[in-house]
């Protein structure tokens, strides 16, 4: 297979793919071998993988191929390779969770999601990288290294699910489960010009839990909302391991991905909600694409929620949670706390000096506080439309996290330029979608946030912003690419 061939197979979208292979229009093992072949050529420069497993892909690929070949009955995902977080438990393969105290761990159960993928059909790659426990918006660690923007090698992919992230943008594969505690997913689809998903609290149940019980949730990366949707209808359904899991019904996420509407929504446009600046760039790119919005038909108005302000909450959560699982889990088998990295040590110093009283006055009584004002304002609206970031990618810089100040305004580094963090204490699904690029040719992410458990009605207005503004055709100036003139992407929406 030539180069040219290799690319072009490993952008297409993973919904082709499957109706490819459904229809015996492709094969399993030509796909997997052109991903497997690129993830050769391409990851070198990135660093989206810490773990490819090759052999088992192969084979899975092979057996994948004989059951069409049988005209047996396969999964919606038949075929189609995903890579899974290496936080996420999967049987047999090495999970890390980015720390050395895990440096050789290996579950003997898949994590419900994987189970589920492999379910329907779908081929796990290998394992993607994150910083070590997911505990910041950016992806390195000791162990896995640095993961860098396929857009700009020398820039942040964002985290935790950087590795996911990078991978889809970069073309090593069309699928990424990734995880999301605080934006660990719509943080890295921003940075790297992919669609990201975090569900509503429990349509995607999780086992084994993690430590930021009822704020995490599992959700898909991809290139494209309907590839998004095509997973999620996967991964999607009560599970009663999980407490927390959504035992109701609800419509084809996959069906609602492919129905693009907004038409007659009342849609709440607002460019920040926790009172950071944001840079001008970026508001000038979802200023557009609010706009573009109502140009598609529905009523957009600048609005805000009116929150109470949730940054001390959130800096209070993670110092907890990231401290408990550090101290409990990775400590004992380090033979030094130096062995951590250092924002998580930070973070779990931190945690070790909150009180019990400040802790349960944020985890549940302005967590509420947070949910009954979101709630009130989706009684006068449908959606919401935020700026993901209040920046775009930055260089990487060392150190906790990210940027200590925006427009000569400090912030707090760990989580200051970011605006997922409230759904996370809330529970709504929120979608970040690619908006156009920056002239610096860097990709900004819009927010779209619906109600709880209204998934589908976000994937309906996500796919409608895609056709009017589509961007799955643009990929990233890989040095091992040929030249490709990104100069018209800038502000493009």
């Amino acid at each position: 297979m030539s180069i040219e061939s290799e690319t072009e197979l490993c952008f297409t979208p993973a919904s082709e793919l499957a109706s490819l292979i459904h229809r015996g229009k492709l094969s399993p093992v030509e796909l997997v071998d052109a991903v497997l072949l690129r993830i050769e050529r391409v990851d070198p420069e990135v660093n989206a993988y810490c773990l490819v497993d090759a052999e088992q892909a192969r084979a899975d690929a092979a057996r994948a191929e004989a059951t069409i070949t049988a005209d047996q009955p396969v999964g919606p995902l038949h075929g189609v390779p995903v890579s899974i977080k290496d936080v996420t438990a999967t049987r047999g393969l090495r999970t890390t969770l980015g720390s050395r105290a895990f440096a050789d761990a290996v579950p003997d159960e898949d994590a419900i999601v994987v189970g589920r993928l492999r379910a329907a059909g779908a081929i796990v790659i290998g394992k993607t990288t994150t910083p070590e426990f997911g505990n910041k918006a950016v992806t390195d660690s000791a162990l896995l290294g640095i993961t860098r923007n396929p857009w700009r090698l020398s820039h942040v992919a964002g985290g935790s699910s950087g590795g996911a992230a990078a991978a889809v943008a970069a073309g090593l594969g069309p699928l990424a489960e990734g995880t999301d505690g605080a934006g660990s997913v719509r943080i890295p689809a921003s940075c790297c010009g992919v669609v990201g998903l975090k569900p509503s609290l429990g349509r995607v149940p999780i086992y084994p839990r993690n430590g930021f019980e009822s704020m995490s949730h599992e959700g898909p990366i991809a290139r494209t909302v309907a590839d998004v949707g095509l997973m999620l209808d996967v991964l999607a359904g009560p599970d009663a391991r999980d407490p927390y899991s959504i035992a109701e019904p609800c419509e084809s996420l996959s069906q609602a991905a492919r129905s693009p509407s907004v038409r007659g929504c009342r849609i709440a446009y607002a460019r920040t909600l926790d009172g950071n600046p944001i840079v001008a760039a970026v508001s000038e790119l979802t200023d557009r694409a609010a706009a573009r919005f109502g140009e598609l038909g529905a009523h957009v108005a600048v609005a805000d929620p009116g929150l109470p302000d949730p940054r001390a909450a959130m800096a209070t959560i993670c110092d907890v949670a990231f401290g408990v699982w550090a101290r409990d889990r990775a400590v004992p088998r380090l033979a030094t706390v130096e062995d951590l990295d250092p924002h998580l040590r930070l973070l779990m110093e931190r945690g070790e000096r909150v009180s019990a009283y400040a802790f349960y006055r944020v985890m549940v009584e302005l967590r509420a506080e947070l949910y009954q004002a979101m709630t009130r304002f989706f009684e006068r609206y449908d959606l919401l439309l935020t700026p993901t970031l209040a920046v775009p990618p930055f260089e990487q810089l060392g150190g906790p996290a990210g940027p200590t100040e925006i427009d000569g305004v400090a912030i707090d580094p760990f989580l200051g330029w970011a605006q997922t963090y409230v759904f996370n204490l809330t529970g709504h699904p929120a979608i970040s979608v690619p908006c156009g690029f920056t002239e610096d040719e860097l990709p900004v992410g819009l927010q779209i946030v619906a109600p709880r458990h209204a998934d589908a009605a976000l994937l309906r207005a996500a796919a409608a912003f895609e056709v009017a503004a589509p961007w799955a055709h643009l990929r990233p100036p890989l040095t091992t690419e040929p030249p490709v003139d990104v100069c018209s992407r800038a502000g493009t929406a």
